[in-house]
């Protein structure tokens, strides 16, 4: 299936490991122009070297998202630099399970605050394409009971409802908004290597509670991003996709 992206235009925040550099790559593969952004410098131009080889315009910067000024302004640059943006996709989590005050408002800051911010700054570029799309990354953290109760769990949450609700409101401007809720993600350098190396027993717990017997790749991820971004999607709107292998064990009706 064509899923008609190569020419469109795209940021993506966190992209330079794990599920934000396979979004990345697979969107640079299908021929979109790319602006990514991380906290390390090395890490940016690594990434932004390997993807230009793709053969598209790649631009990268060290951009930290909880600095309201700086991340806005820097979305609104590189959508000049790029010529639009038609696709934004926040990644970039906090992560962890902090419950101290500084935990819960490291989470706000950098999972809401670092989406509602760069929606915002990427509105008035994304209202003037013709298959506008933000795909924020959730996660099954958010929909359903996991470990314990914690930041990470209640904001990724919230990011799910904030995107249904905006679904509706930017759906007469030709902008979808979706979700995408990966289940455990295991690549090197991840939390999920950490925990397997470190937390043996967590791990084991969590992978037989898998039905598919694995945990996810971030390309498996970074798949289920681009189609729901692609105009091939041109209907999906308001969608909490789910790709955990049958981790969560609810019904979703």
């Amino acid at each position: 299936m064509e899923l008609g992206l190569n020419g469109k235009k795209a940021v993506v925040t966190g992209a330079t490991r794990g599920i934000g550099r396979a979004i990345a790559e697979l969107l640079a593969s299908e021929g979109v122009d790319l602006a990514i952004c991380a906290r390390n410098q090395q890490e940016v131009d690594t990434a932004v070297s390997a993807l230009a080889e793709k053969g598209v315009k790649v631009t990268g910067s060290v951009v930290d998202v909880a600095d309201k000024a700086s991340y806005q302004q820097w979305i609104a640059k590189v959508g000049d630099e790029l010529g639009g943006i038609d696709i934004f996709v926040p990644n970039v989590s906090a992560g962890g399970g902090d419950m101290s005050d500084e935990g819960w408002v490291k989470n706000l800051n950098i999972d809401v605050l670092g989406t509602t911010r760069g929606i915002e700054a990427a509105l008035p570029f994304l209202e003037h394409s013709a298959n506008a799309s933000i795909v924020i990354i959730a996660s099954t953290a958010g929909v359903e009971t996991f470990m314990g109760p914690q930041p990470y769990n209640a904001i990724k949450g919230a990011l799910v409802i904030h995107g249904k609700q905006l679904s509706q409101s930017l759906a007469p401007q030709g902008i979808r908004v979706n979700c995408v809720s990966p289940g455990p993600v295991y690549f090197e350098g991840g939390a999920w290597q950490y925990i397997k190396e470190n937390m043996p027993e967590l791990y084991e717990g969590t992978l037989a509670q898998i039905p598919q017997g694995r945990m996810g790749s971030p390309e498996e991820i970074a798949r289920a991003v681009a189609f729901l971004a692609s105009p091939a999607a041109s209907l999906i709107t308001g969608v909490n996709l789910v790709a955990d292998g049958g981790f969560t064990k609810r019904v979703q009706l």
